[in-house]
């Protein structure tokens, strides 16, 4: 009888365990470890009896439950990868490790382009931006950049964060300033664009200047054979501005070629509005208001091409470049001022005419070998190689006039005056790096690398009088100066990331010893810097449930004084206003601490805390003992930035995907300027909003309705009033999917202009600039070639659906 029970409780208890329920989940990337959003996962019996399927979430992410106990067979496909299969004994619920799709461009041959939303994640060090095929990728980079949550651009600058990013492209490092980088991507279109990764905490693979990142990620060509597009755009702002070019791609094998063109005729305007209260002593003596028009004038032609070429199954080799050719790059100048005394009475005024002729050109060349060991791990050897070239000629022409035509000493005469300004800058970079990536387990990776980069600048100039009725130069007013600059940084790391239970790590530590050496020759002002320093970095996470994380990140950056803000040459806009570098300029380090939560998937709130010694911006400098006004970047002692970060993204309806960030911040600046001692603190909110709505049965209308706000805010020691940018796209795609056809409207309500005033101590400027910034684009785009195949084979996501569905 005994055994009959044991017997009895043995069976119900198998034939409980046969009815429980028991779940599998996993994640489904690519070979980049890509998320792949909408792949098919079907689960089958030992006689192919379909059991359940679904399709993975955005995040690559599924789920099977309800499972009995059993023996299965499980099948991942996606269109234009080879499907997954793998057998499953289920006796509980269980995790499998990534599943990792491999392309499979054969069969791509079906697959048409859809007009897609753009897509907003984020990661505890990241926000992810796809824009893929959305209406935001017919316009410029720089257009799609300007809708990305957490970047700001304005006049001729970058921020995340109140700092300057880096700018990468597919993960390597443009070497130009930020106002050429801006140059570069206004003229290249973003209809190669995959998505844009805004890091506002970089790995330690990224240099420790990197305090963020924008990484622009390109598409790549999966399919077979030979395909391009042609595109157009005319800009219609002040002035007109066109913008065509040429994409094309080649497949074949183990070969795989891209290259790109573009040629881009611009004219634009920019208008400034300068009042300078110039003292005597504690009072203000004359107050300067200037009107200034400059139209820029300028030619771009843009070539970058990659070649990646597959040796074996373990060898890889891939060569990029960026060209870039500015053959005009000139700039007409007309400046009214008027001056009067602190009663507003009229004193004098003055006008002047600045021709400005200028070339450029950078030429940027990266050579990658790629190797894959059998246990998956990989070896990255690059090499860099930049040119940059820049001349520029420059002629100043004045007349000051007397208003009250009186024989008062203090009140100058009628007179002229003139000069001309000849600048040339030549720098080389070279750059080498190996990186090593080896996989320990299914949730740990280690990875070091070393890099090595040189720089190397010479630049001169040369300023001379002139007279103005006759043009005869004044040698005795010659002004002559060169600069030579070597700057030599040699850098390690080590890093290490791993999962455990819930928790998530990832955490490294980088060494840098950087070298500087700037020398001008004829005043002889030496710029000598040397140090070495450790920047570590570290995140760590917490899924507490299905619907709530928590993490925390560490940096430590530096930001280096650039080669151009260390030299000290003067370059004169007129007699009174000058622009130049501080080869005293210190670098800046900067310490970033984060705590988030992340709710329901897409609700994040943050807090964060940067504390930043010998930060730097360019300040408007009073000499009021000369009324000179003087553009030159000072250290500031110490920068403190306490913010809340709230971002938001869902889907509002089928066709309507909706993102939402708002932040609010303090910015505390102390500092000592002209022996004065300042402080100053302000807080200030951001905010973003972004409406993507797909019109039409067939999807092929999209739009793009988005809103940054910018509060008052503090910029070094100025105070930056509200701005508003607001922009919509639109994109229709027609011809069978060949052509596109979009429009675009930037600055709707007319209020992204600049507004900055410096006040404190005998220091009172204020500057209003107008950049052309408000206009309409028409663009068009054709395919050819191999049409029917997509790049990037994220589409027929409907399609995929029914098929799972039937």
């Amino acid at each position: 009888m005994k055994q009959l029970i044991n017997i009895a409780i043995l069976f119900a208890s198998v034939n409980v365990l046969a009815q429980a329920d028991f779940s599998i989940s996993g994640k489904i990337a690519d070979e980049l470890n890509q998320p792949i959003a909408y792949a098919n996962i079907i689960l089958m019996t030992a006689d192919s009896t379909l059991v359940t399927g679904v399709s993975s979430l955005e995040n690559g992410e599924f789920k099977l439950d309800k499972l009995k106990q059993d023996s299965y067979y499980l099948k991942v496909s996606f269109l234009g990868y080879k499907s997954y299969e793998q057998n499953v004994m289920v006796s509980h619920s269980q995790t499998l490790s990534t599943i990792i799709l491999e392309q499979d461009s054969e069969t791509l041959s079906e697959v048409v382009i859809t007009n897609r939303k753009p897509t907003l994640k984020k990661e505890v060090d990241r926000l992810i931006f796809n824009i893929e095929n959305s209406s935001l990728s017919e316009g410029s980079v720089l257009s799609a950049l300007k809708s990305t949550p957490g970047v700001l651009i304005l006049d001729n600058s970058i921020s995340v964060k109140n700092s300057t990013p880096t700018v990468y492209i597919n993960d390597k490092k443009v070497h130009l300033s930020i106002a050429e980088v801006i140059q570069l991507l206004e003229s290249s279109t973003a209809n190669n664009i995959k998505e844009i990764e805004v890091i506002t905490n970089p790995p330690a693979k990224y240099d420790a200047e990197s305090g963020a990142v924008i990484n622009i990620i390109m598409t790549k060509n999966l399919a077979t054979g030979y395909r391009g597009k042609y595109f157009t755009n005319y800009t219609q702002g002040v002035y007109p501005r066109f913008n065509a070019g040429l994409n094309q791609f080649y497949k074949k094998n183990n070969f795989d070629f891209n290259v790109n063109y573009s040629y881009t005729d611009s004219k634009k305007d920019r208008y400034n509005f300068e009042t300078i209260n110039y003292y005597d002593g504690d009072a203000i003596d004359e107050v300067w208001k200037t009107e200034l028009d400059r139209d820029e004038y300028s030619k771009i032609h843009n070539v970058n091409f990659n070649m990646d070429y597959a040796i074996d199954d373990n060898n890889e080799l891939r060569f990029s470049s960026i060209l870039l050719f500015n053959p005009i790059y000139d700039n007409r100048v007309y400046s009214d001022a008027l001056i009067t005394d602190a009663n507003n009475e009229a004193l004098f005024n003055y006008s002047s005419g600045i021709i400005s002729d200028g070339k450029k050109e950078n030429v940027s060349l990266d050579l990658d070998y790629l190797h894959t060991f059998d246990n998956t791990s990989t070896l990255k050897l690059n090499t860099h190689y930049t040119k940059y070239d820049y001349n520029r000629s420059q002629n100043v022409r004045s007349n000051y006039y007397n208003i009250n035509d009186v024989n008062d000493p203090n009140i100058p005469p009628n007179f002229q005056t003139a000069f001309t300004t000849d600048n040339s800058q030549k720098t080389t970079i070279f750059i080498s790096k190996l990186d090593f990536n080896l996989p320990i387990t299914e949730r740990s990776t280690f990875s070091s690398g070393v890099k090595i980069s040189s720089t190397n600048t010479d630049s001169d100039v040369y300023q001379i009088s002139v007279n103005p009725e006759n043009n005869a130069v004044d040698p005795s007013s010659a002004y002559f100066d060169t600069y030579h600059y070597d700057e030599s940084i040699s850098s390690g790391y080590v890093s290490f990331d791993t999962g455990w239970d819930n928790w998530s790590f990832s955490g490294g530590l980088r060494a840098e010893h950087t070298l500087i050496d700037g020398h001008s020759t004829t005043s002889d002002v030496v710029a000598t810097q040397d140090y070495f320093k450790l920047f570590p970095t570290a995140n760590l996470s917490l899924e507490v449930s299905d619907k709530l994380s928590i993490y925390s990140n560490f940096k430590r950056s530096v930001e280096r004084p650039s080669y151009q803000t260390l030299n000290p040459f003067n370059f004169f806009l007129n007699e009174n206003t000058i622009v130049s570098g501080n080869p005293s300029l210190l670098p800046a380090f900067t310490n970033h601490f984060v705590l988030g939560t992340t709710i329901a998937t897409n609700y994040t709130f943050e807090a964060y805390y940067k504390k930043t010694k010998d930060s730097f911006y360019e300040l408007p400098i009073q000499n009021n003992a000369d009324n000179i006004i003087v553009y030159t970047p000072v250290n500031i002692d110490n920068t403190s930035e306490l913010g809340f970060d709230f971002v938001t993204y869902f889907n509002a309806t089928e066709r309507w995907f909706l993102y939402f960030v708002a932040s609010v911040y303090n910015v505390k600046n102390e500092s000592t300027i002209q022996n004065n001692e300042v402080k100053l603190d302000h807080w200030s909110t951001y905010s973003a909003l972004s409406n993507d709505i797909t019109f039409l049965k067939d999807r092929s209308l999209n739009a793009n309705l988005s809103f940054i706000f910018v509060g008052r805010n503090l910029q070094g020691f100025r105070i930056s009033e509200n701005i508003l940018s607001s922009d919509l796209s639109i994109k229709k795609t027609i011809l069978k999917n060949k052509g596109t056809v979009s429009l675009a409207v930037s600055d709707l309500f007319n209020l992204n202009d600049y507004d900055a005033t410096f006040k404190f101590n005998n220091q009172n400027n204020r500057s209003i600039i107008q950049v052309d910034n408000r206009y309409i684009k028409l663009g068009f785009s054709y395919a050819f070639g191999n049409t029917t195949l997509n790049t990037n084979a994220r589409t027929k996501e409907h399609n995929e659906k029914e098929r799972l569905e039937k």
